[in-house]
């Protein structure tokens, strides 16, 4: 099929959008290609699509275990074949996970969290692959000069020597210049690619408001915009509290954050997508994945982690390009707050080598042991065993995931699963020999079909149900099977995983190399003060500042954030603007001018538009007005 074909028989459309179809030629043309797409610009059809197009298989590294899931069961609606491997899974699912790309012809896509890479199991399969694409999602996780950077990307370059004729792609949404380079150096690009959608948001409105009084602006805007919204707040026990606000206000909302059970979370999810409730309330653990096109607004009422994570939940407003809003609420205690959160994401080196001791200790780890060895990891048990801030220990756990000890997925839903170990033959002999199982056995087979060949999720409750049985004894009766080595089970679990990616060291041994630390630290420091730029100014339209963050030079004014609002009182161009700034902030920078002095120096501008600017420069804490009346440049 036409590369057309596919996008209509699969996916319905009729036509690609901007920059799709250039980014699918140039990897089908063979070459290796970094595709910048906004939020919502979608990346997934890039690398979707070229694997139908040709023989073989993708594999995509993704660190998103949510995402992967919810992709590999949107493509199975759609009739497409992929398969996912990631932290969590057991030996065996894995082994039948690959054993499925190798000899599975029919199977297009194979999705890896980015350790996976680095197995030996992984390798000896991937010799034997088909594989026609390598995508990266979230390729800004492969640069320490990026805002999420994770150490297993960096091993990814090692795996094109197995599949050296196959073209990589790339993926993100935020990606500074630094950044684009960084990615396409430590991928091994064979020359320099980079096909990107200018980032700008021509539909959405972004206002940044100094605010004492939050909840009543909030109010105020949820009234005011009629149609759908994401207010994003930083801990859970607020999207409670400010969804019962709204709430009792008549605004119909909910909240969400990872700490919900995974049926909540998707109940939740489904009733904001369908339009049963107008607000969703979440930290930002929300919208990962979220298609949902009439956003009209997003509120942050704290600061985001940095530009990046901004620019990301803001875009999730107005996705159908109509117009929207993205709304940043701070008051000065939020910044001294942010600046706090990121000195404590850099705990003293002492600290980490003792998380990494309590951790092993933790998985009773023997020395020398332990490599790609998987745990569901409850942050708050280990904290609290270990008499230890949960904060500090999650920051140092991050801080060995980014050296390499060990890695840490998000939170996320597995459903039980299991496996038959034995064939039909010894199935039936054991229930000869064990009749007291044999009506659990054959109810298993009945509600679910090809055990004996793979993985299957199965539903306790459902089981239960069918046998007028409890929950518990249907647990447990599949665990007395296991100890029989009839099947395998894997119970369900919302914990995150925690993967030792090295055997057990003496934590005298842990290597923190100062120039690694001392780099994170300048980079995310350099991004906290981005923020509070952006947060703190008034004078610089914040399209311009966010597209010129991400590299966009020679950018305009987009006419309808707060600062050009307010610029637009004014009744001057931008030009006229421009020219007066430039030509007062030399003259009042090293002196002091009265407004007459002003007013006769500044050339081709009339009077009255001279002093309407000086007064939007003081009224903006631009200028300062001395008690003798003269200007001058703070």
């Amino acid at each position: 099929m036409t590369l057309q074909q596919i996008l209509i028989k699969y996916w319905h459309y009729t036509t690609f959008r901007p920059m799709q179809e250039d980014i699918i030629l140039s990897v089908l043309s063979g070459n290796d290609t970094l595709a910048l797409l906004p939020t919502g610009g979608g990346k997934s059809l890039c690398f979707q699509i070229p694997a139908l197009a040709r023989e073989g298989l993708c594999i995509v590294v993704s660190p998103l275990i949510a995402l992967m899931k919810d992709q590999v069961a949107t493509l199975h609606q759609r009739g497409i074949k992929a398969i996912a491997v990631y932290s969590g899974m057991t030996t065996e699912q894995i082994d039948i996970a690959f054993d499925n790309a190798v000899f599975d012809k029919d199977v297009k896509l194979l999705y890896l969290s980015p350790e996976r890479l680095t197995t030996s199991l992984f390798r000896e399969r991937l010799k034997r692959m088909k594989v026609n694409l390598l995508a990266i999602d979230e390729a800004h996780c492969i640069s320490q000069w990026g805002y999420d950077f994770r150490p297993p990307y960096l091993k990814i370059a090692e795996i094109r020597e197995y599949i050296p004729d196959v073209p990589i792609l790339a993926l993100t949404a935020t990606a500074t210049p630094q950044v684009a380079d960084d990615i396409q150096l430590k991928l091994g690009f064979k020359k320099h690619n980079v096909i990107q959608k200018s980032f700008e948001r021509k539909n959405l409105s972004y206002f940044v408001r100094k605010e004492e009084n939050k909840m009543a602006m909030l109010l105020k805007i949820a009234a005011k915009n009629k149609g759908t919204g994401i207010v994003y707040v930083r801990n859970r026990k607020k999207t409670k509290e400010v969804s019962d606000l709204l709430n009792r206000n008549k605004i119909s909302a909910d909240f969400y954050h990872a700490g919900l059970e995974h049926k909540q979370r998707d109940q939740k999810q489904n009733a904001w997508k369908r339009g049963e409730k107008r607000v969703m309330v979440a930290t930002n653990a929300f919208g990962l994945g979220i298609d949902k096109a009439d956003v009209r607004f997003v509120v942050h009422l704290d600061l985001p982690d940095c530009i990046e994570a901004y620019f990301q939940e803001a875009g999730r407003a107005g996705r159908d390009e109509k117009k929207a809003f993205a709304v940043l609420l701070y008051e000065n205690s939020d910044i001294m707050d942010a600046f706090k959160n990121f000195q404590t994401a850099f705990p003293e080196k002492e600290v980490i080598k003792k998380v990494y001791y309590c951790l092993c200790n933790f998985f009773q780890l023997a020395m020398g042991s332990g490599r790609d060895s998987s745990y569901n990891f409850n942050i708050n048990e280990f904290a609290e065993r270990y008499n230890l801030s949960a904060v500090v220990a999650y920051n140092a756990v991050k801080f060995l995931e980014k050296e390499g000890y060990v890695v840490l997925s998000e939170s996320f839903n597995e459903p039980s699963k299991l496996h038959f170990v034995t064939n039909n033959t010894e199935l039936y002999k054991f229930e000869l020999q064990n009749p007291r199982y044999e009506a659990f056995i054959k109810m298993i087979l009945r509600l679910y079909s090809g055990p004996f060949n793979d993985y299957v999720k199965i539903d306790e409750n459902d089981i239960a149900k069918k046998l007028g049985i409890t929950y518990e004894q249907t647990v447990k009766t599949l665990k007395e099977l296991v100890v029989r080595n009839v099947l395998h089970y894997d119970q369900r679990t919302d914990l995150p995983s925690l993967i030792f990616t090295s055997e057990r060291q003496d934590s005298k041994d842990i290597l923190l190399a100062d120039d690694n630390y001392k780099t994170l630290k300048e980079n995310a420091l350099k991004r906290f003060e981005a923020l509070t730029d952006y947060v703190s100014g008034n004078t610089k339209c914040r399209n311009q500042y966010l597209l010129e963050y991400f590299g966009e030079k020679n950018t305009k004014r987009c006419g309808i954030c707060d600062v050009c609002v307010k610029r637009n009182q004014l009744e001057l161009t931008e030009m006229e603007f421009d020219t007066i700034v430039e030509q007062i902030k030399p003259l009042i920078s090293e002196t002091s001018l009265a407004l007459a002095e002003i007013i006769h120096t500044v050339k081709s501008i009339p009077e009255e538009k001279v002093i309407k600017t000086l007064q939007w420069l003081a009224d903006n804490d631009k200028i300062m007005i001395g008690k003798d009346g003269k200007y001058r440049w703070y």
